[in-house]
């Protein structure tokens, strides 16, 4: 069921969509919790420090693969909120042939380039082979990851955050089984825990395409939208690859944190593996309202309601600071006890590190909410240079950071390079976003037509019209003048230009 972001309380729709998304990405974040664990205490700390000599690796890489396919989905936001259900249809074909394209270089060329990279980063010998064998299951499994990536972008880009929420807790319980199976009584050990990822991964693709099958006909791309022109291949490449290497930058500055912590030995990687698999429960909530914010911002542009988009960005930043703070207080309280559950008994170094490294993070939460609100107001709006720079200042910050603390005061200084990325990016965003916040107050508001508040099914031609093809669940607002509609092509025209 799709559901328009056009309407209702800002701070309301966005909490409304972005619950299912919390939800996901905590059971996706508890999943990865509950395989360090399984590797953790079946194979011991040297196979968990294995697996996380890999964390960068894989960020960089399938960290790419994720920005790409998310901005693949603006473009289906915004003609899905302008009403334009051939638009829709163009940008999902557009979008899985890129994707399609992407995959096929990533599980050719990942797996080749896995062990140099390793040895370029200082990679421990006694965790080498365990390194490598993880990760080049995980790119050869790449294409599952992408695709349910991409198929869940595509429905929360018509307003569906619950469904790929259901698939994902279905991955990620079948996750849960064969990690433990496989580590567990079939003794594949670090392969088996890769091997577990991919499967449910694929699993939860099928599962996507079924349902996009059977229950959501504005998603079904019929013969001649295959038919993409270099414009449309273009626009998505436009926006999608602006955030893959957004996504890929960052992961260079991982790198550059995991190289120092190589240096420091075997205890430092496992304390900052476990750590961030905590950690990455309270990034996992705070990203979720910025992508919520994303997708309404996207949508509201598309169907020229600038004022709408004001009121979300502020609300959701109000809204983020609040859960960081909330965050920050249970990880300083009761970070070591969580860490507590990763490591057996002789291991207080170990512990003492990570409870350090979440009191840090935990103290400076509230930054990386505006960070996230603010970057996906602006990636919903179609900008991609601010975004991109944000993600150089991160870069920048996190290895200076890590090579000239982690000199200094060794982990405590590696650890402090990730807040002090946030803030670097922080003070570009805010300046940044009030100057679109400003130019949107400009902009003419299109007239709000609402429809009757049950279901409406409408089938739309291919032929190009702007109907919306799908059961609508309502309220809903569609075009439904022609001044609404020259309205929307003028802002549509104006758009590139305003993306700076």
């Amino acid at each position: 069921m799709s559901t328009s972001l056009t309407t209702g309380s800002p701070w309301r729709v966005i909490l409304l969509f972005s619950a299912p998304l919390l939800v996901g990405n905590v059971v996706q974040q508890l999943y990865q919790v509950v395989d360090a664990i399984v590797v953790g205490r079946y194979l011991g700390i040297e196979s968990l420090a294995a697996v996380g000599a890999t964390g960068s690796l894989l960020f960089l890489l399938l960290g790419f693969a994720w920005g790409l396919t998310s901005g693949f989905a603006i473009p289906t936001a915004q003609a899905f909120g302008a009403g334009d259900a051939a638009g829709v249809r163009r940008s999902v074909a557009s979008g899985t042939i890129l994707t399609a394209a992407a995959t096929a270089v990533l599980t050719v060329g990942a797996p080749l380039i896995t062990e140099p990279a390793l040895r370029l980063m200082n990679t421990p010998p006694e965790l080498l082979h365990g390194a490598t064998v993880f990760a080049q299951i995980n790119f050869l499994g790449a294409g599952a990851i992408m695709f349910f990536n991409y198929l869940a972008a595509i429905i929360r880009a018509i307003g569906d955050s619950r469904t790929p929420l259901v698939f994902l807790a279905i991955a990620c319980g079948l996750n849960v089984g064969l990690v433990i199976l496989m580590v567990g009584p079939l003794g594949w050990g670090v392969a088996g825990a890769a091997i577990a990822t991919v499967v449910s991964q694929a699993v939860s693709v099928l599962l996507c395409l079924e349902y996009l099958r059977r229950r959501v006909p504005a998603l079904h791309v019929h013969r001649a939208d295959w038919r993409v022109s270099r414009a449309d291949l273009a626009e998505h490449l436009r926006l999608g690859l602006p955030m893959g290497f957004q996504a890929s930058i960052i992961a260079i500055g991982t790198l550059a944190v995991q190289i120092r912590l190589n240096e420091l030995g075997a205890d430092a990687v496992a304390a900052y593996t476990t750590a961030s698999r905590v950690d990455g429960l309270a990034v996992a909530l705070l990203q979720s309202l910025g992508l919520a914010v994303s997708m309404f911002v996207a949508q509201n542009y598309g169907g020229a309601r600038p004022d709408r988009i004001r009121r979300g960005v502020l609300q959701g930043t109000w809204m983020s600071l609040g859960a960081a703070v909330l965050l920050g207080a249970v990880f300083i309280t009761l970070g070591t006890s969580l860490v507590r559950l990763f490591v057996g008994d002789g291991s207080e170094a170990v512990t003492a590190m990570a409870a350090q490294m979440l009191v840090i993070n935990g103290a400076t939460y509230g930054v990386l909410g505006v960070l996230f609100v603010l970057r996906g107001a602006l990636q919903g709006l179609g900008h991609t240079m601010i975004p991109t720079v944000t993600g150089v200042t991160e870069l920048v910050m996190r290895v200076a950071a890590a090579v000239a603390l982690g000199a200094v005061f060794g982990f405590v200084g590696v650890v402090w390079s990730n807040p002090l990325a946030w803030i670097g990016a922080v003070a570009i965003l805010v300046p940044a976003y009030v100057r679109a916040h400003r130019e949107l107050a400009r902009l003419p508001i299109a007239p709000a037509v609402i429809t009757p508040t049950t279901p409406i099914p409408v089938v739309g031609p291919t032929d190009g019209s702007m109907v919306v093809d799908a059961i609508v669940t309502q309220p809903i607002t569609l075009p439904a003048t022609a001044e609404r509609r020259n309205l929307i092509r003028v802002l549509a025209r104006r758009a590139p230009s305003r993306r700076r």
